[in-house]
């Protein structure tokens, strides 16, 4: 029997998200776990694969649009189902051979997505070019966020699409320098002085505001505190540069950190939790989402069971991970679980600094740059020693201070002690 593929909730408390790209075609037989579409949010770029089997009888949303939760983007047939008997079954018709360009009669074979792709575009103003008459515009409802954020102006934009209609591809690349605000004309005589400096007002990106959204409630309803130690770390860097003698793919800091991490989420079990209504959920594991800077903010790819992972592994985990959140390429799940994050800015130089929790996370280790410092020996006299601070934010409802302490201390130990790491 017929199936129908519906807009997945790829985001918690998301509302809708767009189809970036499909995968697949009418006519193609899907299996359960395959990628068939990527799939936009504000954050990132998911892969979306089928929950069941089956041929594709229509594709009913076009690149580019955006879709609601739980609407219908695509039909699949069952066995011994024809595309027509499929799409009829899900209540779709013929409608789904439609594109606004053309639209078909009712005979028309099912090839191309669904008419509810016109239903979601909108034509822009219509404007002039070189005398001509009018055109209308069509867009996808992401393209046209896209355009207003950019400052495009669509009319000189050529579309790729069905019937000229312009998708992601075509502004992708494209921007406007958003113009110097003038000082504003008052009626009243105005107090700021003649010479004020003149500004610029960049519009809020998608991922910005969710940025902006998820930290401000953090910090205005979870009870954060902090914790801060030093690590001596010559002897990490000692290790690190006889591993990476005879390795191509060479192993970070950063990769030291996350281990250690993980390592200390295993000694003290008690702290690998996370805040839920109804209780405190412990965790098994230690899956830990890893801050990653990419155009225009951040996005935290966690990290499965770095406590059972060998320290290689780990690196390219690590490095495939943010790859792919640079490129706009992390899966649904890459970005969902963990207890703990960890942001590291010590390659900026960062001596120190607090990080704010992702919730529902109940801690973020900050980690800053390692350098040397002069120390108390153990014979009491100077000596240099190189030290990296690190800072501990917690939640207090799941952390107390002595548990979070002693969270932070077998950190320090297994940093300090880095061949444990290995073992």
């Amino acid at each position: 029997m017929a199936t129908i593929m519906r807009m997945p909730a790829v985001m918690a408390g998301a509302t809708e998200a767009a189809l970036q790209s499909w995968l697949v075609s009418v006519g193609d037989e899907v299996s359960v776990g395959q990628t068939v579409a990527e799939i936009e949010t504000e954050k990132a770029v998911f892969e979306h694969e089928a929950d069941e089997a089956g041929v594709i009888a229509g594709l009913l949303v076009e690149p580019g649009q955006a879709v609601a939760v739980g609407d219908p983007i695509a039909v699949l047939a069952g066995t011994g189902e024809t595309a027509a008997e499929a799409l009829s079954a899900a209540g779709v018709g013929s409608a789904a051979g439609r594109t606004e360009s053309a639209p078909a009669p009712e005979s028309a074979p099912v090839s191309a997505p669904a008419v509810a792709a016109a239903q979601g575009a909108a034509a822009a103003t219509p404007s002039m070019q070189d005398g001509s008459a009018p055109r209308r515009i069509f867009a996808s409802p992401l393209v046209r966020r896209l355009a207003k954020e950019r400052g495009l102006d669509l009319a000189t934009i050529a579309g790729s699409g069905p019937g000229g209609r312009i998708v992601r591809r075509d502004v992708d690349g494209l921007s406007v320098a958003v113009p110097v605000a003038a000082p504003p004309v008052a009626a009243e005589p105005q107090s700021s002085p003649a010479d004020a400096t003149p500004w610029t007002d960049v519009p809020h990106t998608p991922m910005r505001r969710a940025i902006a959204r998820r930290l401000t409630e953090s910090k205005a309803s979870v009870p954060h505190f902090y914790l801060t130690a030093d690590c001596r770390v010559d002897a990490l860097l000692r290790l690190r540069g006889e591993i990476n003698a005879d390795r191509d793919e060479k192993i970070s800091v950063n990769d030291f950190v996350v281990k250690a991490v993980g390592a200390a989420l295993t000694a003290v079990p008690d702290a690998n939790a996370i805040w839920t209504p109804d209780a405190t959920r412990r965790f098994a594991g230690a899956d830990i989402a890893i801050a990653v800077s990419i155009e225009g903010g951040l996005v935290t790819p966690v990290v499965r069971g770095v406590d059972r992972m060998p320290l290689g592994e780990l690196s390219a985990t690590l490095k495939d991970l943010a790859a792919r959140a640079r490129s706009g390429r992390l899966r649904q799940q890459e970005l969902e679980g963990g207890a703990f994050s960890v942001s590291n800015l010590g390659m900026f130089g960062i001596r120190e600094f607090s990080a704010i929790l992702n919730p529902p996370q109940s801690g973020i280790l900050a980690v800053g740059a390692a350098a040397p410092r002069p120390v108390v020996g153990a014979d009491g006299g100077l000596e240099v020693a190189t030290i990296m601070t690190v800072t501990l934010s917690a939640d207090h409802r799941v952390l107390d201070g002595a548990l979070a302490a002693q969270w932070l201390g077998a950190f320090v130990s297994s940093v300090e002690n880095p061949v444990r790491m290995l073992v």
